[in-house]
């Protein structure tokens, strides 16, 4: 089913998403390509509607984790812990909202209820994801330049 493999594809983006700048704030992360299936069908507006969804809530993902790094970059420790917290606090409903989004409009298509449990569960941990992540690569010491050889 292709609206699943979307979701999954969402999801997974998501997550990685964060991760990737945390390590590489120098360039984003390019966007997974699918091979198109087969003499596929069209989307559909919903599906289309759904999909501008997904890439919008990867762009909301790319300015959290932004946020955060800028938070968790500061000198000050505890004002960089209480703008990250913040900072999940801000954006943990909106990535609840649309979790609960992709899981209406997944199961409608006939997706399996336990998968898109475990699809939402990943959605909702993103924020707290992200944000380990970056305190991670903020408090450790910075890599030495490689030498040439």
């Amino acid at each position: 089913m292709r609206l699943l493999s979307s979701a999954a594809a969402v999801a997974v983006l998501a997550l990685t998403t964060p991760a990737f700048a945390a390590g590489q704030a120098a360039a984003p992360a390019p966007a997974p390509q699918a091979a198109p299936a087969p003499a596929q069908e069209a989307d559909s507006p919903e599906e289309a509607a759904f999909e501008a969804k997904g890439e919008a809530f990867q762009e909301r993902m790319e300015a959290m984790a932004t946020e955060m790094q800028a938070a968790a970059a500061q000198a000050d420790k505890a004002k960089a812990k209480s703008d990250l917290d913040a900072l999940q606090a801000k954006y943990q409903p909106e990535v609840d909202a649309f979790a609960e989004e992709v899981n209406t409009f997944a199961t409608a298509q006939g997706a399996p209820a336990e998968q898109m449990a475990m699809v939402m569960q990943q959605i909702k941990g993103i924020p707290l994801k992200a944000r380990t992540e970056i305190e991670a690569a903020a408090s450790a010491p910075a890599a030495a330049p490689a030498t040439p050889q």
